[in-house]
């Protein structure tokens, strides 16, 4: 689409767009190639798909698959660790953000039960004196496994990279400038989760993780090709997001919500327990919960808000708005 389209059609750029794409859209979330289309219909495609599903699926993203299996090794060896060992490394102490949460632990918003997991989190490392530090607490790593900070804190920087080449494809699509999202997310705090779902019993009930929407701006995720993750449509049905082997599925969560007016959906999603059959394997997963800066004031964008979309959340800041959610599924007490 050219600019000039896109300004010719007043005063809802992005209903038009939601139009024009949706017709390519059928009733699954599509795949894209984010090496192998032109870059404005990439970005037409993405915006199209998160504005229709809130989630999007894109191979051929360029992260280096070795190291995302060194990832998926170390990953596997750290929960095979007895659990008075992880403990050690319990992350309650620091707000959730660093280190390990045990199984049953987190709990989706409003839901009865918790969920069916336990975790790892590695974030952003700043130099000792930067004032957003005071937000991020530092990263700890097992001493067990001495491989495992340099490879994670790589998996890290790349997740970083790509999540802004992303963010520029969402910045098209809303009529920005391309990198217009560089300077939000400049030192944001961005966690890198290692989720693992232990085996359950043939006749378990329930669901591994409730219904849930992400905190964050954007989520990468590996190893939704496993199966098990679902979103719930406009229409109330739950759709299966299982991409290509190595691909992510990348989802919109509330910051880029509340940014973007609702335009761009925060989907609900969870993860359903799979076949009797395969309830005696692991599930594993990697998701990168992509953060504005904590000081960045996330208020509506101006192209998002009209006589016919009048704004619907007050501004708040990004560590505000984190603070206040982590409360709510039990990483932050009281």
């Amino acid at each position: 689409m050219t600019r000039a389209a896109t300004t010719a059609r007043q005063p809802d750029p992005i209903e038009f767009r939601r139009n024009r794409v949706s017709q390519s859209v059928p009733g699954q979330v599509p795949v894209l190639s984010l090496a192998n289309m032109a870059r404005a219909d990439f970005a037409a495609a993405f915006g199209g798909s998160f504005q229709r599903f809130g989630f999007a699926m894109v191979k051929d993203h360029g992260m280096d698959q070795a190291l995302i299996d060194r990832g998926w090794a170390l990953a596997r060896r750290f929960f095979a660790l007895p659990e008075e060992v992880k403990r050690r490394y319990d992350a309650r102490y620091n707000g959730g953000q660093r280190g390990y949460t045990a199984f049953g632990v987190e709990i989706a918003k409003g839901a009865s039960e918790n969920d069916l997991k336990e975790f790892w989190h590695v974030g952003r490392d700043l130099p000792e004196g930067d004032p957003l530090a005071r937000s991020m607490p530092p990263n700890v790593w097992p001493e067990e496994l001495p491989e495992f900070r340099e490879t994670f804190s790589r998996l890290y920087a790349e997740f970083d990279r790509v999540g802004a080449d992303l963010l520029s494809a969402i910045a098209l699509y809303l009529g920005l400038e391309e990198r217009w999202f560089d300077k939000p997310v400049e030192n944001g705090n961005s966690i890198l989760r290692l989720l693992h779902y232990p085996p359950v019993s043939p006749q378990a009930p329930g669901i591994r993780a409730g219904a849930h929407e992400d905190i964050n701006l954007i989520t990468l995720l590996l190893g939704a090709e496993e199966g098990g993750l679902e979103l719930k449509d406009r229409d109330g049905n739950w759709l299966p997001v299982v991409p290509p082997p190595g691909a992510l599925a990348i989802n919109v969560g509330d910051m880029l919500q509340r940014l973007t007016n609702h335009r761009l959906p925060s989907t609900s999603h969870r993860v359903v327990n799979p076949p009797p059959e395969r309830r005696g394997y692991s599930r594993y997963s990697m998701p990168f919960f992509l953060h504005l800066r904590p000081d960045f004031l996330i208020d509506a964008l101006p192209q998002c808000v009209d006589a016919d979309h009048p704004r619907r959340d007050p501004p708040i800041t990004a560590h505000d708005y984190l603070t206040e959610r982590l409360r709510e599924i039990g990483l932050i007490k009281g």
